[in-house]
């Protein structure tokens, strides 16, 4: 979170009945929930009270990790501290929400609010995806709708936004106009209706109201057409509104004229404004047809063309939803939708359950939906139809309501039921379910993920894990280290040291760094393509691709006479009106790339006469920050460095950002933070300083499993060109990786080694392209079982040593054969 204001007026905004101020400094950042904590001395708590919970007990952990200020509604839990800031109020959540008021109405830019059923995430994120090349876009993290999570997303907005979205959810009646007022949308987006949180409600009817509250001071609303309630809710709530609809009914604004299906694609031929226009999407669930039509919509509406629509949509990539398909036991196909339930959601699933059946017999596992307001016998007739339409061959029912409605399901032919999850684990065999697809479905409080895991095969393969929750620790390490003034960049260069660059920067971008940086314009491109909106800065801005640079509103570095005529021209040539952001780089020693001091004459000169760019900052690169050894020249870069830039600053007579500081500096060298520090390898959970490391927490795990384990005979050979022969009677495993997963083949022959067991087995004979044999004589492993390369800081650093190069080259030599897999609490 990156605004100017201080506790002070955060304490007159939400008209505190008292508050008490120690320190007044800018406020960075809130916290609702200690386990998940910004945690510096410039974030404020928000203790907020529930019918199950009352933050204001974790007061002391919160205290603990630095945070100094606090919103309470009790005065007296924060007796035992002297040194905090504290506002008291009657209410919490409603401060807490009126701060994000507040925040909305400092910011004259179009914003989207989007509410409904189904979709909300889904569409949000897609139309990041499709807008992302003309907006800088603030948007809900991930599916971050409560009355909580609309508060935070909404306080993201920063001056350098020039779109919002922001998706709205709710459960109980009256939610929606809080959110409203802090959403406060300039157009509104309505996704399909369905029966989730319906319990609270007494029919659709009513539910549709509540959510259009959303839009009552919106002035457009872009809705489904094809639902006869929603259509007469909108009618009567919103009919001084102009809304626009889309569907397959003649009446809607973009009509869907035809849909065609095959594999994975769609072709949707659609009509607008008497104009008839043809994309092609890449999924084929009626879910992602349903959420495409919307943007589309929503892209019309804000004078998009149907070739630019046409293209964009080509590139649309997948959204963590709940959907999953998962190989299961006896040839079998597990569909995961094990944490919600409901009539339409069903009805998404199921479709996407005969897309994916082939041959195979479709089976549903299903459990009672609970937040339905249909009377339960006729929510089971409507269940009964629904499987009969998907042609379900096998169905079995969990719960009491199923247990109370058997007779519904008799024209099954395959139909048991039981009354809990535990019953049917009980009764159930891994091979049950060989040769079906099978789609688990079902209420959170069922606990249907238990199923998944007994019904899936524990299948190994070669991965890379990374932890964006120990990241998310080593960014707030880092930042905790840095005065509130100072900005902190982040390198995700390289595919974010082979985490994924795009996956590390929505992480960043979500705690609020204020720059990114790559090696090169393409890294860059592929980050805004992926919906990255935070100021990218690109290190080797290569001359040929300064358009794309352009195009995509990333900022270039400066390093020689050369590259700075020619990105001028290509700006000239662009027709780009004002001045371009540009970044100056000095060579005070690392002699790489930049400017040394006798080359600034000639530069400045040139910047002055030059309007087309304006410089933001001017930085050095640090050669030696890590090594306590060389610790003076690198103050004698810093006294080189200060001294350039005051030479830059007098002459073009405006200020700019200076930064210095790498990973290796930020703690040694306080001196050096400037305006801004770059944060590279520590990000991922390395330093080259013991006391740090033991701070830090470990990133990346690459583990693989055993595929074969053999018996060899002493006097034997194992691997190509028998270089290795065995000393005695050996057991050795095959593992399913080799030098194209990054394991080098100079770990060959005993000098690289593997984790089993949390044992350590050296590798025998030469590392193959994609497979290697370790010894493991010594303990008792089984096929199947997990290998590890490295899983924390130290095994990565003796791996590296071991390859006789350093953690930066292994990580970013991990290839993209390699899965990722991403996890977080």
């Amino acid at each position: 979170m990156s605004f100017a204001y201080t506790f002070t007026q955060l304490a007159e905004v939400i008209s505190a009945s008292e508050f008490q101020v120690v320190r007044d400094d800018r406020v960075r950042s809130f916290c609702t929930d200690t386990r998940k904590p910004t945690a510096t001395t410039d974030t404020v708590f928000v203790a907020i009270s529930g019918s199950h919970h009352d933050a204001h007990r974790f007061i002391p952990d919160a205290y603990a990790l630095g945070i100094r200020s606090f919103i309470v509604e009790k005065k007296d839990v924060l007796s035992t501290f002297n040194d905090v800031n504290w506002a008291v109020v009657t209410n919490s959540l409603f401060a807490f929400q009126e701060i994000a008021a507040f925040h909305r109405r400092q910011f004259n830019i179009p914003v989207i609010g989007i509410t409904g059923s189904n979709g909300k995430t889904m569409v949000k994120e897609w139309l990041n995806q499709l807008l992302a090349d003309e907006f800088t876009i603030a948007r809900s993290p991930k599916s971050y709708n409560s009355q909580i999570g609309v508060a935070l997303s909404v306080l993201g907005l920063e001056q350098a936004h020039s779109l919002g979205i922001f998706e709205a959810g709710i459960s109980l009646p009256s939610e929606m106009e809080r959110l409203q007022s802090i959403i406060h949308p300039t157009l509104g987006i309505m996704t399909n209706l369905g029966e989730a949180h319906l319990e609270n409600f007494p029919d659709s009817a009513a539910l549709a109201l509540e959510k259009l509250d959303l839009f009552k001071e919106t002035p457009i609303i872009i809705a489904p057409g094809d639902n006869p309630i929603l259509n007469d809710v909108m009618v009567h709530k919103l009919h001084e509104h102009r809304i626009l609809t889309w569907g397959q009914l003649a009446h809607c604004t973009l009509v869907i004229e035809k849909i065609d299906s095959a594999g994975e694609h769609t072709h949707i031929r659609y009509r607008y404004q008497e104009i008839t226009f043809q994309i092609d999407i890449p999924f084929a669930d009626k879910a992602s047809i349903e959420n495409t039509s919307t943007c589309v919509l929503t892209m019309l509406h804000l004078g998009y063309s149907p070739e630019v629509i046409k293209l964009r949509t080509t590139r649309l990539h997948p959204v963590s939803m709940r959907l999953q398909l998962i190989e299961g036991t006896g040839n079998s196909t597990l569909i995961n939708d094990a944490y919600s339930s409901d009539i339409n959601s069903l009805r998404i699933a199921l479709d996407f359950l005969v897309r994916h059946a082939g041959s195979k017999t479709i089976s549903v596992i299903l459990s009672d939906i609970v937040q339905s307001a249909t009377p339960e016998h006729e929510l089971h007739h409507s269940i009964a139809q629904l499987l009969h339409e998907h042609k379900v061959q096998r169905i079995i029912g969990i719960g009491e309501g199923f247990m109370r409605n058997t007779t519904v399901y008799r024209l099954f032919n395959q139909a048991t039921f039981f009354p809990s999850t535990e019953g049917y684990l009980e009764s159930c065999k891994p091979n049950d379910h060989s040769g079906e697809i099978v789609l688990v479905k079902g209420a959170r409080e069922f606990k249907l993920e238990r199923i998944i895991d007994f019904l899936q095969i524990h299948t190994h393969e070669t991965v890379l894990e990374i932890d964006l929750n120990a990241m998310r620790h080593n960014l707030v390490f880092f930042r905790e280290k840095l005065a509130p003034s100072v900005k902190l960049m982040v390198m995700v260069k390289a595919a974010g040291y082979g985490a994924g660059a795009r996956e590390v920067a929505e992480l960043l971008e979500f705690n609020k760094v204020d720059y990114l940086a790559v090696a090169y314009t393409d890294e860059g491109v592929m980050l805004r393509q992926g919906g990255i909106s935070l100021p990218i800065m690109v290190l080797n801005a290569e001359l040929t691709g300064h358009q794309a640079l352009i195009r995509h509103r990333i900022e270039p570095v400066i390093f020689s006479q050369r590259s700075l005529l020619s990105f001028v021209d290509a700006l000239k040539a662009s027709h780009f009106q004002g001045s371009y952001p540009i970044h100056i780089k000095l060579d005070t020693g690392m002699h790489r790339l930049g400017f040394v001091e006798g080359e600034l004459e000639n530069l400045l000169d040139q910047l002055h006469s030059f309007s087309e760019v304006k410089v933001v900052s001017v930085f050095t690169h640090l050669a030696a920050s890590d090594a306590p050894n060389h610790d003076d020249f690198t103050r004698t870069q810093l006294f080189s460095f200060e001294k350039m830039c005051a030479t830059i600053r007098t002459a073009l007579g405006y200020d700019f950002m200076r930064h210095a500081g790498n990973t290796g500096a930020i703690q040694r060298f306080p001196e050096a933070h400037y305006d801004m520090v770059r944060l590279g390898i520590g990000l991922y959970g390395i330093s080259a300083f013991a006391e740090e490391q033991t701070q830090l927490k470990n990133v990346s795990t690459l583990k693989t499993c055993i595929s074969q384990i053999k018996q060899i005979k002493s006097g034997e050979s194992i691997g190509y060109n028998r270089k290795y022969i065995a000393p005695k009677d050996m057991t050795i495993a095959t593992i399913p990786v080799g030098y194209a997963d990054g394991l080098r083949r100079t770990l060959s022959n005993g000098v690289g080694e593997v984790f089993i067991q949390n044992s350590s087995c050296k590798i025998v004979g030469n590392v193959c392209m994609d497979m290697t044999m370790v010894d493991v004589s010594g303990i008792s492993a089984q096929e199947g079982e997990e290998v590890i390369l490295f899983n924390s800081a130290e095994r990565l650093i003796a791996f590296s040593d071991r390859c006789e190069t350093i953690p930066y080259e292994v990580l970013t030599s991990i290839p993209a054969r390699v899965k990722r897999v991403y996890l977080e609490e």
